[in-house]
């Protein structure tokens, strides 16, 4: 007999959830699409091993993004999608590139994507929200969402309010879609702790920054690899953009001018382009060096298939007892 709530259907070590079947692909993880982080050879190799692999979009054109999409396709036949970042300048041009060269799914954030529900929708391509709060799981579920992510603070990058633990279970509640749950997931416990709350699988960036196939530079990996769990700080909460990220000389100062009441614009030049230096030059004194909570649980580099294994492994093995076999 079924047990009640049981989400997960485990076969040949085979984990199968709705989100899994709406994306096509094996493991219901899903690599998250991190601004200048996530380009095609990472969301390649996360699809290639069983997961779903992600292109970050960020502020980056739209043929940017053609190409990356192109040479996705060119390291895997799996099935992998994009992520736009709404607020950028060219999310117009990215949205119709996306729906021209199509994808498996589309996640957003920064914004509300329901004007390119229809376009994309056209083309077969699944729309993923990301969501801080069950409002607006709700809003994205009323136009058309397929499934959202559920987001908690816990995270890198930009943030919400609400913790996962908080958060999850009251989207699940809230929506009859998939949910997906992100933030402070780190290992199989935090996978198996998301099912519990109620998603049907997880969203996992810091973790696969630390991966062999990653193109950021060592020195973004080397910070990670040697953070604890107390060495991520969140800036900018004066200013209505809350970024967490690792702690480092730019994240002082900045803190320090967000006390002392310094205006907007000001504390803007202190992150402006930030990120990108991390990731493309390796400037993790002033460069904005984006990790999630869990960033003192990542303790060594590995393949995204090696990653991905020990991830289904402990997963697995956790909810033996509460997995329903068929």
């Amino acid at each position: 007999m079924k047990k009640v709530n049981s989400i997960v259907k485990a076969k040949d070590s085979v984990m199968k959830t709705k989100v899994t079947d709406l994306l096509d692909i094996q493991y219901p993880i899903i690599q998250g699409g991190m601004a200048w982080v996530a380009e095609h050879h990472l969301a390649a190799a996360v699809s290639e091993a069983g997961g779903f692999g992600i292109i970050g979009a960020a502020n980056a054109p739209a043929q940017w993004v053609r190409e990356q999409i192109r040479l996705a396709k060119e390291k895997t036949d799996k099935p992998f999608g994009v992520n736009v970042m709404l607020m950028s300048p060219y999310a117009d041009e990215v949205a119709q590139v996306i729906a021209e060269e199509g994808v498996k799914a589309v996640t957003t954030g920064a914004g509300n994507p329901e004007k390119y529900m229809e376009m994309w929708k056209k083309a077969g391509i699944r729309v993923i929200p990301v969501v801080a709060s069950v409002a607006l799981a709700k809003r994205m579920e009323r136009c058309g969402a397929d499934a959202v992510v559920a987001e908690g603070c816990e995270s890198g990058g930009h943030v919400g309010e609400t913790t996962t633990m908080a958060l999850v279970p009251q989207v699940a509640d809230g929506v009859q879609i998939p949910v997906i749950a992100a933030g402070g997931i780190g290992d199989g416990r935090g996978i198996a702790a998301a099912f519990m709350l109620g998603a049907q699988a997880v969203q996992m960036g810091t973790c696969f920054v630390a991966t062999t196939e990653c193109q950021v530079h060592q020195n973004y990996k080397d910070m990670i690899l040697k953070a604890k769990d107390i060495d991520t700080r969140v800036t900018g909460r004066t200013t209505g953009h809350p970024v967490r990220a690792l702690r480092n000389q730019m994240t002082r100062e900045y803190l320090k001018k967000e006390a002392e009441g310094a205006p907007f614009e000001e504390l803007e030049q202190l992150t402006l382009g930030g990120l990108r230096r991390a990731v493309t030059e390796g400037d993790v004194k002033n460069g904005s060096v984006m990790s999630g909570q869990i960033a003192g649980l990542i303790k060594e580099e590995m393949s995204c298939k090696d990653l991905i294994q020990k991830l289904m492994k402990e997963t697995e093995t956790l909810l033996k007892g509460t997995a329903v076999y068929e």
